[in-house]
């Protein structure tokens, strides 16, 4: 018995990654009639801007995870009848989160520089798989057609767990029921708002969990810029009507300023 599947670089087909933006092309520009605006998005949506066919998942979180080819694409979706199109600097107004990774329990992957089969799981976790048996038992008898080959600039968007050396450490079934989104997949959760006036930050504190993006909107009619006071962190320049999102994943007090003004204000991670 092997420790891994390193055979099954014999039996899973290299297929040709057709590029979203060829797939997109063929439809034809006619869904691209009517742009919506960043205002009417709702988390869930699928995006693209006009001068290129990448396709994003616009996140509960406000941040865009594109998905890196079709084959990611297509475990999540099975057509592009829902894509939206937006203005390129609408689009562009728009922060990239990162990348959408395969929809959990679908298929098992592989690079060509690791002979190693791995399932999928929640949140882009993925597990080597220890033998044929382990797999067959997981994926059917026809598992050897359910391997996608990953180009190896992919793999970093996925973390590796332990070997699944028994079909009962794995449940196809249940990680798929549970990825009732991408959202749901990666745990993406609205972010908390604070907005810049002429009154200052508003609210000036507030306090969150751990893994809570915080978005600072400038509502005044001029340029305000939430600065870190120890310089780690800011939101830049944000003219009238921009925003700016950041992800506070480590607990501690943020403290900032307006680098164009008197105002302050304070983060509290928990």
């Amino acid at each position: 018995m092997t420790k891994h599947l390193s055979f099954f670089a014999g039996f899973a087909t290299t297929l040709t990654i057709l590029s979203l933006a060829a797939m997109l092309t063929a439809i034809g520009t006619a869904q691209a009639a009517t742009l919506v605006t960043p205002e009417s998005l709702s988390a869930g949506d699928l995006i693209r801007g006009q001068s290129y066919s990448a396709v994003y998942y616009y996140g509960a979180d406000g941040f865009r995870y594109v998905f890196p080819n079709d084959k990611t694409y297509f475990t999540w979706y099975s057509n592009f009848n829902t894509v939206k199109w937006l203005s390129d600097p609408d689009l562009s107004s728009i922060q990239i989160g990162g990348n959408v990774t395969y929809k959990p329990g679908v298929k098992m992957i592989k690079i060509n520089s690791d002979p190693k089969v791995y399932a999928v799981g929640k949140g882009g976790k993925i597990r080597p798989i220890a033998s044929e048996g382990v797999a067959s038992a997981l994926y059917g008898s026809d598992w050897n057609k359910k391997i996608d080959d990953m180009p190896d600039g992919f793999f970093p968007n996925y973390t590796i767990g332990g070997m699944l050396d028994l079909a009962s450490q794995f449940s196809v079934s249940g990680e798929m029921t549970d990825a009732v989104s991408i959202n749901a997949d990666k745990g993406l959760k609205a972010a908390t708002k604070i907005t810049i006036t002429s009154t200052g930050f508003n609210p000036s504190t507030v306090t969150v969990q751990a893994g809570t993006v915080i978005r600072f909107e400038n509502k005044d009619q001029i340029k305000h810029a939430a600065s870190a006071n120890d310089g780690k962190w800011g939101t830049g320049t944000l003219a009238s009507g921009k925003h700016f999102s950041r992800y506070f994943k480590e607990a501690g007090t943020y403290s900032y300023h307006d680098k164009y003004g008197s105002s302050i204000g304070t983060i509290i991670v928990q």
